[in-house]
């Protein structure tokens, strides 16, 4: 058991590093720049970063074929490559010279390491906890919404502002770069020899080791929040501190495997102690054969009582899966929720330049934090609602965090620059939300059997949405720019349509998921 929750801690190392993407807004203007590109050109690298998330279905069929480690070490190697070419590029001052469509052809690589990583990470948190799948995914998958806030605060401490513009942009457009190719790929390394499936045929709920990580990782997120907050003093919150205090809670989850192994060692030495090797090795056979004969059944048992799993002649590919009204649904329920807010989150730099914000990379540590509470939300309640009489659906739950998102983007309207805090946290609480929602809802409609491939197969959307609706805020951008006459836009009717339009947008995705959840309940 100590095994089973070393590869729970293996995984959340990794989901906290893995979304490299997150940060592109923190340095997005520098790049902006550097390659001197215009607001469509620098929209469309935003793109292509999501853009690697069309080939996530390979990463779902090597993780059937191939050992897990190796599938881990492959995403890893692309994220270095995509990211380390241009670090090399930028290090040598010749990125200008860095063509652009190899410039977004190494986004994309980057984009797609992305999914390698996670589907690896599903594939444990759900083969390793079968009677706490939605709890062990969510546990996990929250901390990828620490991985801008992790990030920052490395390049806070390693990054020295220079006296000049021109200097620091290059410096902090290096440092990210250099960062995003390094630190998965040297995780990926560590966390390799973890993250392996272990045999559960005596598998039993796991409440008491999943408190503690709870309790954990709310103390966790509740640290980055308060760290965001107060970024903008460096005197009250020196850099160095907040990025040790960030270490020191990554490591704690360690407290359970740790306090597990010496409970099986206590436990072991005890039975030898009392009844002699003979009678506690008799013991232990027996108790393995009872897990064989009746974990199974308990475990098939609870899990279809949870709703985490179909039954098996409901498990269906990817050609009977698209034939399906509830996939496209649950296609522009995710496309019109989740993914319009990542496409806000990818043009935050511009939008916080653009309102004559200064501080860009507090904003982007500050969705960071609140994303990360946001993905950690249906995990709680999942441990509290799911197990009790009457259950909530989870296109019902998706659905109501699309409510306050269509708010914050309305919200936004106003120029006020507490509104535009106020909306990051929202759309940071419930982007964050609907992921880590979504990857139990295709699980239950889908089934488990294909799982890597077909939920690589939703999340196509996000590229897809990314591409329309930051295209189309680009175009927006670019228009108001034109008629200042320069090309650069200032001021709040930069992405007032924007705003509008991804509102509406949202405001649709909440009737679609009613609908889903109107279905959901007939079957």
């Amino acid at each position: 058991m100590a095994l089973q929750w070393l590869s729970l801690v293996g995984i959340i190392w990794l989901q906290s590093i893995s979304a490299t993407n997150s940060n592109f807004p923190a340095y997005s203007s520098q790049l902006k720049l550097l390659l001197s590109l215009s607001q469509l050109q620098l929209n469309n690298l935003a793109f292509a970063s999501d853009a690697g998330k069309l080939f996530g279905f390979f990463s779902g069929m090597a993780a059937v074929y191939l050992p897990l480690w190796l599938v881990l070490l492959i995403g890893s190697a692309l994220g270095f490559i995509g990211y380390g070419v241009q670090y090399l590029f930028l290090l040598t001052n010749n990125i200008s010279a860095l063509p652009y469509s190899l410039v977004f052809l190494l986004t994309v690589l980057a984009g797609n390491s992305i999914c390698w990583i996670n589907t690896v990470c599903y594939v444990i948190a759900i083969e390793n906890f079968p009677l706490d799948r939605q709890l062990a995914v969510g546990l996990s998958t929250s901390y990828q919404g620490l991985s801008a806030k992790i990030y920052s605060d490395v390049v806070d401490v390693v990054f020295k502002s220079p006296s000049s513009s021109s200097s620091r942009a290059d410096q902090r457009a290096r440092s990210y770069l250099l960062l995003n190719s390094m630190v998965p790929l040297v995780v990926c390394l560590i966390a390799s020899p973890l993250v392996r499936v272990i045999n559960t045929a005596r598998s039993k709920r796991l409440s008491g080791g999943f408190l503690v990580i709870f309790a954990i990782t709310i103390f966790t997120g509740t640290y980055a929040v308060i760290t965001s907050l107060g970024s903008r003093n460096k005197r009250l919150s020196p850099p160095l501190m907040i990025l040790i205090g960030m270490c020191v809670f990554l490591m704690a989850p360690l407290v359970v495997p740790l306090m597990e192994k010496i409970r099986e060692n206590m436990e072991h030495k005890c039975l030898i102690r009392s009844y002699g090797k003979k009678i506690c090795d008799e013991s232990s056979m027996d108790d393995q054969e009872d897990g064989e004969k009746n974990g199974g059944v308990e475990t098939e048992q609870v899990v279809k009582d949870e709703g985490v799993l179909v039954n098996d002649d409901e498990e269906m590919g990817v050609k009977v899966m698209v034939k399906r009204l509830n996939f496209w649904l649950y296609f522009f329920v995710y496309m019109f929720g989740a993914t319009v807010g990542m496409v806000y989150l990818n043009n935050l730099g511009q939008i916080a330049e653009s309102r004559g914000g200064s501080n860009t990379s507090s904003l982007v540590s500050l969705a960071s934090s609140f994303g990360f509470f946001g993905r950690l939300f249906p995990c709680l309640l999942d441990y509290h609602l799911f197990r009790a009489k009457y259950k909530v659906s989870r296109p019902a739950l998706i659905a109501l965090m699309m409510v306050p998102m269509t708010l914050a983007f309305f919200l936004l309207l106003n120029s006020s620059n507490i509104c535009l805090h106020i909306s990051t946290a929202t759309i940071g609480i419930c982007t964050g939300a609907i992921t880590s929602i979504s990857v139990s809802t295709t699980a239950e409609l889908f089934g488990t059997k294909n799982f890597g491939v077909n939920h690589n197969i939703v999340v196509t959307n996000i590229p897809i949405g990314s591409f329309l609706f930051g295209d189309m805020a680009a175009l927006l951008y670019r228009e108001q720019g034109l008629a200042n006459g320069d090309g650069k836009c200032m001021g709040i009717k930069c992405y007032q349509t924007s705003f509008i339009i991804w509102g509406s947008l949202c405001f649709l995705g909440t009737f679609l998921a009613i609908i889903l959840h109107s279905r959901f309940k007939k079957t």
